[in-house]
Formats: C-alpha cells, sequence, structure tokens
C-alpha cells in the first residue's frame, strides 16, 4: 500500500510467504516470529504496561541494541508503515556506522544487505521505483555470489513464481547472495516494466526488461511477447547492451517463435512455411548449438520485407556500422553479416552463469539504468 498513514490495524494477520526450499526451518522462524511480535503489541496493549516496559527500556539502553532494532523494524514493514520504516532503517544505519567501500571490503555486513534490501522494498511499496533500484543497485555492489555451475543455472530456471501484490503478502528471505539475488532482480524487473509499457516510447526501459527476463524465464514469457509485440508495432528497437547481457541459452531460443507471433500480433507478414518448419525444431528444445545458430537469424528476419522490416540496432555503434558497409560491402550484406557473427559469438556464451551475467550487468550498469528511472 502507498498509503502508510494508521496501517497498524491493515497490517494484523498479513500472510507471509516463505520458500521452504530456501529456509529449511521456516514453520519454527514463523511461529518465532509471531510470538515475538504478539508479545511486544501485548507490552504497548495497556497503559500501565506501556509505562513500565518503556523504564526498563530506558534503563537498559535499548535503542542501542541492534538484534532489537532489527526486530523492531521487521515488525514496522510487516504492520505496513512503509514511511515509518524507512526512517527507522536510517536510523539503524546510524547505529552501524558507514558502510564499508566495496573495492576494499568486497562486501558489505549482512546487517547492512539487509537494511538495503528493505528500504528497496519500502520504496517500490510506495511507488518509489527510482530509489528502489538504487537500493538494490547499491545492494549489488556488496553482495559476493556463490560459485555455480553456469551451464546449470541456465538449464534448470526456477519454477517458483513470485508475486507483489501492493500492501498485501510479505516475504520470508533468508539473508544470503542466493536468496536475495533473485528477489532484488525481481524488485528491478517490476520497476522497468512500468516504464517499458507506458504509451510513449522508451527502447532503453525495454531493453532492461528483456535483459531482466532472463532470471524469470521462462515464467517471463507473456512479458516477452508483450515486448517483441511492442517492438513491432514501433517499426524500430534500439538496444546497445543486448548482446553485452543476453546470454541464456533458453531465453535466446524462444526469441525465435516470440518473433513470429510478435509479428502476427502486430499484423506483419506470417512466417513462411520452411521459417514455420525451423519454429516446430525450436519448440522441441533441441541443445545442438549449430541449429540454435539458424533458429537465432530468426531475429535478424524482423529486419526483412517478409517480417516487417523492423529496422534493429543491437550491435555498439550499429550506426556507423551501417555508413561502413554502405560504402564498401553494401548494408543488407554487411549488417546481415555482422549480426549472424555476433549471434554466433553470442551461442558460445550460452554456457556462462547466468546470475554472474545479471550481477555484472546490474554493477556495470548502474548510472544508465538509474538514469533510465530519473
Amino acid at each position: 500500500s502507498s498509503d502508510d498513514e494508521d496501517c497498524s490495524a491493515k497490517g494484523r494477520n498479513r500472510h507471509i510467504v516463505v520458500n521452504k526450499a530456501e529456509l529449511a526451518n521456516s514453520i519454527e522462524v514463523l511461529e518465532s516470529f509471531k510470538l515475538a511480535r504478539e508479545s511486544w503489541e501485548l507490552l504497548y496493549s495497556l497503559e500501565f504496561l506501556d509505562k513500565e516496559f518503556t523504564r526498563i527500556c530506558l534503563a537498559w539502553k535499548t535503542d542501542t541494541w541492534l538484534w532489537l532494532r532489527i526486530f523492531l523494524n521487521d515488525v514496522i514493514i510487516y504492520q505496513g508503515q512503509y514511511k515509518k520504516a524507512i526512517a527507522s532503517l536510517h536510523h539503524l544505519a546510524a547505529l552501524q556506522g558507514p558502510l564499508p567501500q566495496p573495492q576494499i571490503s568486497g562486501q558489505g555486513t549482512l546487517e547492512h544487505q539487509r537494511a538495503l534490501i528493505q528500504l528497496a522494498t519500502c520504496h517500490f511499496a510506495l511507488g518509489e521505483y527510482r530509489m528502489t533500484c538504487e537500493k538494490v543497485l547499491d545492494l549489488m555492489c556488496y553482495m559476493v555470489l556463490p560459485i555455480q555451475d553456469g551451464g546449470k543455472s541456465q538449464e534448470e530456471p526456477s519454477k517458483i513464481k513470485p508475486k507483489f501484490r501492493k500492501g498485501s503478502d510479505l516475504k520470508l528471505l533468508p539473508c544470503t547472495s542466493k536468496a536475495i539475488m533473485p528477489y532484488c532482480l525481481h524488485l528491478m524487473l517490476a520497476c522497468f516494466k512500468l516504464r517499458a509499457f507506458t504509451d510513449s516510447r522508451d527502447d532503453m526501459a525495454l531493453g532492461h526488461v528483456i535483459v531482466l527476463l532472463q532470471q524469470e524465464w521462462p515464467r517471463g514469457e507473456a512479458l516477452f511477447l508483450k515486448a517483441v509485440s511492442k517492438i513491432c508495432q514501433q517499426g524500430n528497437f534500439q538496444y546497445e547492451n543486448f548482446f553485452n547481457y543476453v546470454t541464456s541459452i533458453l531465453f535466446l531460443r524462444w526469441v525465435v517463435g516470440a518473433v513470429a507471433v510478435g509479428r502476427s500480433l502486430s499484423g506483419c507478414e506470417p512466417v513462411c512455411s520452411s521459417r514455420r518448419a525451423g519454429l516446430h525444431a525450436f519448440s522441441r528444445g533441441s541443445l545442438n548449438l549449430a541449429s540454435d545458430i539458424d533458429m537465432l537469424e530468426e531475429f535478424a528476419y524482423l529486419r526483412t520485407q517478409e517480417g516487417g522490416k523492423i529496422h534493429l540496432e543491437l550491435l555498439p555503434n550499429q550506426g556507423m556500422l551501417i555508413k561502413h558497409h554502405t560504402v564498401t560491402r553494401g548494408i543488407t550484406k554487411g549488417v546481415k553479416e555482422d549480426f549472424r557473427l555476433a549471434m554466433e559469438r553470442q551461442v558460445s556464451r550460452c554456457g556462462e552463469n547466468l546470475t554472474l551475467v545479471l550481477h555484472r550487468f546490474c554493477v556495470n550498469e548502474k548510472i544508465l539504468l538509474l538514469q533510465t528511472l530519473a
């Protein structure tokens, strides 16, 4: 809820979503939080208890107890008082001291990471999307990601579908990079898709959405189809970071089918029979890289007369390349060859760890990401 005034009643008995695979003792943790929260509320429910407990807290200087401040932040967020939670989290940061420099320490403390992700979620609940991304990107600089097998991470997407419903469900996460990273990426996707699918054109936001959708794949198929449909309606699309960060083989394979659907949605010519056969082979999910290269060329098909003559600028400095090819080899032959070579290189990168690729995207493109939401 973006209205966090007098939310204590709304915060009662809110549903907390827990992934048991991430938190083995989730039932115990939920019961402990419920008991602690209800006990705390009881101490402030009657005037004489409130006065006595306040006196004890002053004598014990509980305002300096870090663990208690962390618990109170959880309670305030549970109650839906997001503005109050932001103020409390900033107070907590003052108690913790300044954040260490990421280039020196490599990571912040767990308490700093906890505060940043909670600040991000509070800003998101208030509709403050640029601040949401700012806190998420600050957090990314302090994350130390677990070492994983890159191929496995791309072939086995999570089947758990996260949901964001303002002012309703809460999510309980262990404070680990493995658990927080997907949640951060989902928060960013939720922010950028609001900007990407407005009536006005924003290729940069749309490109960021396509990159972030790799983490959601194949759950994000419907949103990707919507993105391709918008590209077809625009008639052109420019996003020079495409080949830097779109590496998921599962995602790239589906580009082919999505392009075909996008053409039909936008009134472009249907694909010919030979390309339909390619789409059929693609839908079987073959892992053969040679056939993947042929299928990835379907994306270039958007630029042909039959594909709707969609102008795609996915290569860095493509404008300069077009001028060069016009003089030397001809625009059609030259740019098409460059596009195919770029696709071949991209297929060779499909074994890269997707989590590391997306983490690099967030760290390297921080300024660009924040400018997009300005």
